[in-house]
């Protein structure tokens, strides 16, 4: 079955490139869970576009990464969530919370799948945060979580 990536799946590729995999890993994985599309003709023509919003997104190398971890951990980032009165969340805090939040306060943009959480934020506090941005550079943010 050939496919084209609209997601980073390990050991298989990026957003843009086209694979062949098994019908079954296709069908039944891929597929469903939306990490790609199947290739068509019609469908090649997004590749373009996959590749670009994945350029946008990307960082650029060693010396980019450690520009965005200094904005990023300049940041104060302040994040309202639900909580109960003896501050305890209603829930916990997800990454796509984390993400709006850095926007929030205008920091770099940044994908929800390089945000490291090691234990899951389920009160009221400050919190460190990890952002893996390349392989040999991580950023730590301190978000506070507040009462909304």
């Amino acid at each position: 079955m050939k496919l084209i990536l609209t997601a980073p799946v390990a050991h298989l590729g990026v957003p843009g490139e086209v694979v062949e995999v098994r019908d079954g890993y296709g069908r039944n994985y891929l597929l469903p869970k939306g990490h790609a599309i199947a290739w068509t003709r019609g469908a090649e023509k997004q590749i373009e576009g996959i590749k670009r919003a994945r350029d946008a997104r990307e960082i650029r190398g060693l010396d980019h990464a450690k520009q965005v971890r200094e904005q990023l951990e300049a940041l104060e980032v302040v994040l309202p969530a639900r909580a109960g009165a003896n501050g305890k969340l209603f829930g916990a805090v997800t990454s796509s919370d984390l993400v709006a939040a850095i926007r929030t306060a205008n920091g770099p943009a940044v994908d929800k799948r390089s945000i490291v959480v090691e234990k899951p934020i389920r009160n009221v506090g400050n919190h460190t945060v990890g952002i893996k941005l390349h392989d040999a550079v991580t950023a730590h943010i301190k978000v506070n979580v507040t009462a909304a």
